[in-house]
């Protein structure tokens, strides 16, 4: 049992070593062209199944108010901002930041910089009301970018103009994607509340709209200490494109609708977060602009669209906090050591059926692998479902999808060869006479 015990260790390691080794060949992206499927689903996650066909409707969020700038200019934001505020809103966040960032202040690079009437309206509606939210966004300069690389570490911000900002409370509207730049598709399922920029901590819009609506439900969400948040889609706004399940779940004005005082009622607006962003050039417009896949997609595999724009995406961080809805998971350790033990055990397993039954070896562990893998998909996409809670074990799935090969190759491979040096150069051979 003992000799079981320690060939099953090395197995482990012979597997934990394979599945290194596959990670970095498919980083390569050497077969991504060879591989349609593969790239159509390659940013699918078990748990997006539950999100998008198992969970159970979610409740109207009547504490957030969506409003869409659409093609308003400086002055006229400016001026849905003035009239909003009249109603009594909590916060107000704006999802745009206004400024030239590459610091070429001229009328040929930067005319709405000149738009002196414009930029007055706007920064007249930002003084006027205490709780404005505008964004910044986390940047690197150049000289970080080619020390560190495009990593999750900042060494500079771009706000939107001080002359504009004037007063107002600021949060980073950087999300977590896999997208190189802003114009690539984008999928997004987590963000991070807090980051630190030359020693000083900064806050994610999200989390700074929620800090000034209701800073005890927000102080207790940052004392959970992650550097990263899966966010717990609640739903999106009305979808007349059929895109994203659990459309109409936010309140949403149109940038005209905004302007006009007598199509909504004070009642929806009194004491509420309200929060301006681009939804396109009226509700009803296909644009890609600022748009993200999340899991609340239709097509979950093979996504042919995005169905969820940027600030409705920050809505569903803040509506997050402040039901206080969170979704754990696994810490990185736990997913290996739960993919240790899976292995260790299986090549435990084999090294006895191969022992005591070896003509039924091929058919017991390829059935017994098959079930694993059905068994922890499941429990991956219900815990989720059931309990808010990430079972991410994609590493245990890959480890026993490998566990069969890896004992052949091991146990008829690379044992022998070890044996064989172990002869060829420990063992004394007789001296001829």
């Amino acid at each position: 049992m003992k000799k079981v015990l320690i060939d099953s260790f090395f197995g482990t390691l012979f597997v934990f070593a394979t599945l290194l080794g596959l990670r970095e060949i498919a980083g390569l992206n050497a077969l991504n062209a060879f591989d349609p499927i593969g790239k159509s689903i390659g940013d699918v996650e078990l748990t997006d199944i539950a999100f998008s066909q198992l969970r159970s409707e979610p409740e109207l969020d009547t504490s957030i108010i969506i409003v869409n700038i659409g093609p308003l200019d400086r002055g006229g934001i400016g001026e849905q901002i003035r009239l909003l505020s009249k109603f009594n809103p909590k916060v107000i966040g704006l999802d745009i930041i206004f400024s030239c960032g590459d610091g070429l202040y001229d009328s040929v690079n930067c005319p709405q910089f000149y738009d002196t009437a414009a930029n007055n309206k706007f920064a007249r509606a930002i003084r006027g009301f205490k709780n404005v939210v505008l964004v910044k966004r986390l940047a690197q300069t150049d000289s970080l970018l080619q020390v560190a690389g495009d990593i999750d570490v900042y060494d500079s911000m771009e706000h939107t103009d001080l002359h504009l900002r004037q007063q107002a409370f600021e949060g980073y509207a950087n999300l977590e994607t896999e997208a190189a730049h802003q114009e690539d598709l984008k999928s997004c399922r987590r963000f991070n509340p807090v980051m630190t920029v030359r020693g000083e901590q900064h806050y994610a819009f999200g989390v700074m709209m929620a800090m000034l609506y209701d800073s005890v439900k927000t102080k207790k969400f940052l004392d959970r200490k992650k550097y990263s948040e899966v966010i717990n889609y609640r739903g999106n706004i009305v979808d007349w494109h059929g895109a994203s399940n659990f459309s109409g779940r936010y309140m949403v004005l149109d940038w005209e609708q905004a302007l006009d005082t007598t199509s909504f009622v004070p009642e929806m607006l009194r004491g509420k977060i309200i929060i301006l962003g681009s939804l396109g050039n009226d509700l009803r417009d296909t644009s890609w602009d600022d748009k993200f896949f999340t899991p609340l997609n239709k097509n979950y595999a093979g996504k042919s669209r995005p169905d969820m724009y940027g600030v409705v995406v920050h809505a569903n961080i803040v509506s997050m906090i402040l039901n206080e809805d969170y979704i754990n998971e696994l810490a990185y350790w736990q997913e290996l050591l739960i993919a240790a033990l899976f292995v260790f055990l299986n090549l435990v397993l084999f090294y006895w059926i191969n022992r005591k039954v070896p003509v039924l070896f091929d058919t017991l562990s390829i059935i017994l692998q098959l079930a694993q893998v059905v068994l922890l998909s499941f429990l991956m996409i219900e815990f989720f479902d059931w309990f808010d809670f990430k079972l991410n074990l994609t590493t245990t799935l890959a480890g026993v999808a490998l566990v069969g090969t890896c004992f052949e190759i091991y146990n008829s491979g690379i044992k022998s060869f070890f044996r064989w040096l172990k002869d060829k150069l420990l063992t004394k051979r007789v001296q001829g006479v």
